[in-house]
């Protein structure tokens, strides 16, 4: 029996073949969400967690290679791989302690990447940066800080936008009518939810499996 309705075909398809282009190995983890909906899983190499929810069916959790999954939506589950799952993932949606035009999430991601693509070329203050040194430091970047009403500070690092971006959760598309993201508190966790995923990260330098 096939785990996913017909209906969430296009919206899995998109998620798995981004996840897939930024990371060939990906592993996803494939949740029941009620009423039937499954939330899709999946690590990026820079250490966020994105998810997206589609229409179908699974019994309990289950972890399977992003592309097989991707070559198999038609069908039943590709061979499992729990013990490859290493994460844990936010108990709950959290609440939303801000709303930010989608547009603005955008720019910034886009910024970023004008950023690194000059100082690959050009190097900073005439220095030559390593590749790697330049990525890691505009990752941990925090461009967007925003304060809950009890006065905590969110902070809203470069990965958690470039997850968003990246994964085309922010593509504008007016059929959407949904063009901002939600900034959300979780426990640990922060997340732009937005309109086609949610990106997570979890400040501590470790995810463990929960």
């Amino acid at each position: 029996m096939a785990w996913l309705n017909g209906l969430g075909a296009t919206d899995a398809r998109a998620f798995l073949a981004r996840a897939v282009r930024l990371d060939a190995g990906a592993v996803v983890r494939l949740r029941s969400a009620g009423d039937d909906r499954v939330t899709l899983w999946s690590h990026l190499p820079w250490g966020v967690l994105v998810s997206r929810a589609v229409p179908g069916h699974v019994d309990g959790d289950h972890t399977v290679l992003a592309r097989e999954l991707l070559t198999a939506l038609d069908g039943d589950l590709p061979t499992l791989r729990d013990s490859e799952w290493r994460w844990s993932i936010p108990g709950d949606p959290g609440a939303v302690v801000e709303r930010i035009p989608a547009a603005d999430i955008r720019r910034v991601g886009e910024a970023a990447a004008d950023t690194l693509r000059t100082a690959a070329a050009e190097g900073v203050g005439g220095r030559a940066v390593g590749s790697r040194v330049l990525r890691d430091a505009l990752l941990d970047h925090v461009p967007i800080v925003v304060t809950t009403a009890t006065g905590e500070r969110v902070e809203i690092p470069q990965r958690l936008v470039q997850a968003a971006v990246r994964m085309g959760f922010t593509m504008s598309d007016r059929a959407a009518a949904r063009d901002f993201v939600d900034v959300r508190k979780s426990g640990p966790w922060t997340a732009l939810a937005c309109a086609y995923g949610s990106a997570w990260h979890r400040a501590a330098k470790t995810l463990l499996i929960g």
